[in-house]
């Protein structure tokens, strides 16, 4: 019997490259998004792999439109066995130039959609004792950057949820996998549907990754689960620098606001409130600088272990200094 997975914002991105690869392995998928033309494009796509595909156009901010989506897919394809929160809007402006209402609904889109869609596969899951879910959040969500507050706040809110449901389900014994995915800058059309204040076209800064090695990430913590996995060194470097070097990291981080700043074309709406439309598409505008040559992602347990080497390092390096300037002083 084929497994079932579902995928939010899998109408193109990062979530169409999930549901081309799972599918590809003989998954049904079930996809979620608002745009209903393109999610028909995306089903359409999929259907060509030969398996079960069902497209379902919902706002993942509302809990029960993701409520009853999670019911529909159990009822037409069966038994959910995997669910990856992929959904996300963002705000590209400063921090004081987004408004109220904006920051609650990227935090809607971004965060509480995750909240809802983990709550509503944990309802079908938990009962049958297995299941995975998988965040996906970004090194921003662990290194904020500048032009990112809305989107860095939710991010940053997804791993806090994530880490305390997880060790409820460890008291409970239950064994519901739940992974977090921290992406590097990718090459998806979404820079090009943001809601942008900035008066210029966001532009990500290198280096810049394809989304199918992001796809495979998400994949890989379905079949051998993970507490967290960093695609990309980029993520990885955000992670350790952030954790070591906290002020260092801030100074760097500034530099990032003028390199995210194309040309000028004024500000956009975008779809923050309403979908953009559009082709069910995973690549972005910017192939031409994409990364798609390295298969590189980490797991958080080697992740932990490059901190741990590289804080014993800095350690015995402070040791062996400390000493020399003591024999120093005592000549």
């Amino acid at each position: 019997m084929s497994k079932t997975a579902v995928i939010t914002g899998g109408s193109a991105g990062i979530g169409l490259a999930t549901a081309q690869h799972l599918a590809s392995a003989g998954w049904n998928v079930a996809i979620i998004a608002r745009d209903e033309a393109r999610l028909d494009g995306a089903r359409k796509l999929l259907a060509t792999s030969g398996t079960k595909v069902l497209a379902i156009s919902a706002d993942v901010a509302d809990a029960e439109a993701v409520d009853a989506a999670a019911d529909r897919i159990e009822r037409e394809l069966g038994p959910i066995d995997a669910w990856v929160n992929n959904a996300m809007s963002t705000v590209v402006a400063p921090a004081d130039q987004i408004t109220a209402a904006e920051y609650a609904r990227v935090t809607a889109t971004t965060y509480l959609s995750q909240v809802h869609g983990t709550l509503a596969a944990l309802r079908h899951m938990k009962p049958r004792r297995k299941g995975a879910i998988i965040q996906i959040s970004s090194g921003l969500g662990i290194r904020a950057a500048p032009l990112q507050a809305a989107y860095c706040g939710a991010k940053f809110a997804v791993s806090g949820f994530t880490d305390s449901l997880r060790s409820e389900l460890i008291a409970d014994d239950v064994p519901v996998t739940l992974s977090v995915v921290y992406l590097p800058a990718v090459n998806t059309p979404q820079p090009g549907w943001a809601r942008n204040h900035t008066g210029h076209a966001q532009v990500l800064p290198d280096p810049l990754f394809d989304p199918r090695l992001c796809a495979k990430a998400i994949v890989s913590a379905i079949d051998d689960p993970q507490r967290e996995i960093w695609v990309g060194r980029s993520t990885v470097m955000m992670s350790i620098a952030q954790a070591l070097m906290p002020g260092f990291a801030d100074r760097q981080a500034s530099g990032m606001r003028d390199k995210q700043l194309g040309k000028k074309t004024g500000d956009k709406t975008g779809n923050l409130d309403v979908p953009v439309s559009g082709p069910a598409r995973i690549d972005g505008q910017s192939t031409d600088r994409t990364i798609t040559t390295r298969s590189e992602f980490f797991t958080s347990r080697q992740r932990d272990m490059l901190k741990l080497g590289l804080a014993g390092g800095l350690i015995g390096f402070g040791t062996i200094l400390g000493a020399a300037v003591s024999r120093m002083r005592h000549r």
